[in-house]
């Protein structure tokens, strides 16, 4: 099977194009750079040049599949950098696709979709995206996940499908376990409200396990969730992942609310003055990591046949062998 990708310079998308070259699939990935051409090719994939929001058709050609993984991930920037990237991109190779002839598009959908400020507990797909969110990052991806689910069409055998991971990790993790250590480092880190929150995970090969299942499985114009398939606090999971690179964490906290103020009025004020370089802590940020977040995925087991491949415990014990 012939499969496009964005995103494969990234964490997530990296591990799928190395994962699906692994089992035998040729791999075609977006690139904007030569630093991006290595990357890729280091991966067992072939890079091919172009921007999302402007990929040429001749890129996908004779691809059976188009793995979306790209996205603007940041927790700030104007609305614009955001839209841009998450649903103009996204509307555009969804077009792109459907002229080159593939046969089904995977969108790496979010959680942070569903995403308003509130706790999410016990969510699954039945749960509707919220009438408005503050934030940029819920809102494109919301609107990006729409599009692709609206782009199903069964009468061309096209199937676009959205894959929602929950705070995803593991080998090559470039965000939530670097960031971690760095705030540690300079002494900047503190657990809100004590890192009492509940959530999901899902560790990286497990996504990659569900994305070879959708290769084949799973219903067009539906969105599917993924995860460890365990509940654990925010406390928890992250005291066990920074011990695997021999960090230890301080105990200090501070209440939510204190910090969810205090990166309302950051912003603000950033805002204000228009600087294009982060606050100190954003909104979504804090409100992300300080709800709840609890994921029922009983609609992937049943119509995918999925099951975790690795274990949280067993995923903790691998990252320390690294």
């Amino acid at each position: 099977m012939k499969i496009f990708i964005t995103g494969a310079s990234g964490f997530i998308g990296g591990a799928i194009a190395s994962d699906l070259k692994s089992r035998g699939h040729e791999v075609v990935a977006l690139s904007r750079s030569e630093g991006s051409d290595a990357k890729i090719a280091a991966l067992g994939a072939t890079p091919v040049r172009g921007d999302l929001g402007a990929v040429e058709p001749a890129a996908l050609q004779g691809c059976d599949v188009v793995v979306h993984c790209a996205a603007y991930v940041g927790d700030w920037g104007s609305l614009n950098d955001f839209w841009s990237a998450n649903v103009d991109g996204t509307a555009q190779l969804l077009d792109v696709a459907k002229q080159a002839g593939a046969e089904r598009f995977i969108h790496m959908g979010t959680e942070a979709a569903l995403f308003r400020g509130q706790h999410m507990r016990n969510i699954d797909e039945t749960t509707p995206y919220p009438r408005s969110t503050p934030f940029y990052y819920s809102r494109t991806k919301a609107e990006a996940e729409k599009r692709v689910l609206a782009a199903n069409d069964p009468s061309s055998d096209f199937a676009a499908i959205s894959l929602r991971p929950r705070l995803v990790w593991g080998p090559g993790d470039q965000t939530v376990l670097p960031a971690a250590i760095e705030m540690i480092e300079k002494g900047a880190f503190a657990w809100i409200g004590g890192g009492k929150a509940r959530t999901s995970t899902t560790h990286v090969h497990n996504l990659c396990h569900a994305v070879d299942l959708l290769l084949s499985k799973g219903e067009g114009g539906e969105a599917y969730f993924v995860t460890d398939d365990e509940i654990v606090t925010i406390r928890d999971f992250m005291t066990r992942l920074v011990a695997t690179r021999g960090v230890d964490v301080p105990d200090r906290s501070v209440p939510g609310f204190v910090l969810r103020g205090a990166a309302f009025a950051l912003e603000k004020i950033w805002r204000a003055l228009r600087l294009r370089s982060a606050p100190p802590v954003t909104r979504f940020a804090i409100a992300i990591m300080s709800r709840d977040c609890t994921i029922i995925i009983d609609k992937a087991k049943r119509e995918l046949g999925y099951r975790p491949v690795i274990s949280v415990d067993e995923g903790l014990e691998a990252l320390t062998e690294l």
